[in-house]
C-alpha cells in the first residue's frame, strides 16, 4: 500500500513538471541528469568545486611576496596582482592553481603556486516541507538527507519520510528532482542511505500525500531564492535511486 501511494505521489509530480513543457526529449535528457546526479553522490564525495564566499589563500613558493588571502567574490572572480581578475568559482582547486601558473608564467620566471581554500561560503542546503525546523542548514563534511533532516529537528508526525525529494541543479543550473526513500534510510539500507548532499541541494518532505501541488512546485521550486532567475520552460521527472 505505501509503495502503490508513493508511486502515486511521483507521477502526480512527474505529470506536474510534464505540463510545464511537454517535451519528450527533454524528459529524457532529465532521466540521464538524474542518473548521472545519483551516480555521482552516492559512495565517494564529488570532488569540490571554489564557490563565492570562499577563502582562498594563494600560496607563491619562490615569491611569497605575492601571498595573498582573497575571497571569491559574488560574481565568482578573483582579483590578484599582476593578473587582475581571474575566474575561480566552478574550477577545482587544483584547475584554479593551472590557471594561475599559466598566467604568471608570463611575469615570473618560475610560478610555482598553491591554492589552499581556507574556508567555506557557500556550503548549505535547504529544507523544508515536514520538518521542525525548515530552512537553511550549513554542510559540515559529507552529510546525508537523513542527516540533513535530523537538523532540521527530525520529521514532523505527518511525514511522508518514503516519499522525500532531492531537488538539485543539474546541468544549466535546471532543477533535477530525484525521489529519496528515507524509510529505507533509517534502516541503514543502501542507495538512500549513502546518498551524499552537495551545495545548493533542496531536501523536501512531503506530507502523506502532496494535495496541493501547484503550491509545493511555486514554493519549493519557482519562488525559491536557490533558484529565482531560473526559467521552469522545461519538463522534469522525479527519479528513484533504486532503478540504477
Amino acid at each position: 500500500m505505501k509503495n502503490k501511494r508513493a508511486m502515486k505521489i511521483l507521477a502526480l509530480v512527474t505529470v506536474i513538471f510534464g505540463l510545464l513543457s511537454g517535451c519528450a526529449s527533454q524528459r529524457s535528457n532529465v532521466a540521464s541528469e538524474a542518473a548521472a546526479l545519483i551516480a555521482s553522490s552516492s559512495g565517494e564525495p564529488a570532488p569540490y568545486f571554489i564557490q563565492p564566499g570562499d577563502q582562498l589563500d594563494i600560496k607563491f613558493f619562490y615569491n611569497p611576496e605575492l601571498n595573498e588571502t582573497l575571497t571569491v567574490r559574488p560574481d565568482g572572480k578573483i582579483s590578484l596582482q599582476l593578473v587582475d581578475e581571474v575566474q575561480a568559482a566552478g574550477l577545482k582547486p587544483s584547475q584554479l592553481d593551472k590557471v594561475l601558473t599559466e598566467k604568471y608564467a608570463y611575469e615570473l620566471k618560475k610560478p610555482v603556486i598553491t591554492v589552499i581554500v581556507k574556508s567555506f561560503g557557500g556550503q548549505r542546503i535547504y529544507v523544508g516541507g515536514e520538518v521542525n525546523r525548515q530552512g537553511l542548514i550549513t554542510i559540515a563534511g559529507n552529510m546525508t538527507p537523513l542527516q540533513a533532516v535530523l537538523n532540521a529537528g527530525g520529521f514532523k508526525e505527518t511525514a511522508n519520510p518514503e516519499s522525500t525529494i532531492i531537488i538539485r541543479k543539474g546541468p544549466g543550473n535546471k532543477p533535477v528532482p530525484i525521489a529519496m526513500n528515507l524509510d529505507d534510510a533509517m534502516q541503514g539500507k543502501t542507495g538512500s542511505a549513502d546518498f551524499l548532499l552537495q551545495p545548493d541541494d533542496i531536501v523536501y518532505v512531503p506530507k502523506s500525500a502532496i494535495a496541493k501541488a501547484n503550491k509545493f512546485v511555486n514554493q519549493y521550486i519557482e519562488n525559491l531564492l536557490l533558484f529565482r532567475g531560473v526559467s521552469l520552460g522545461f519538463s522534469y521527472e522525479v527519479h528513484s535511486e533504486s532503478n540504477y
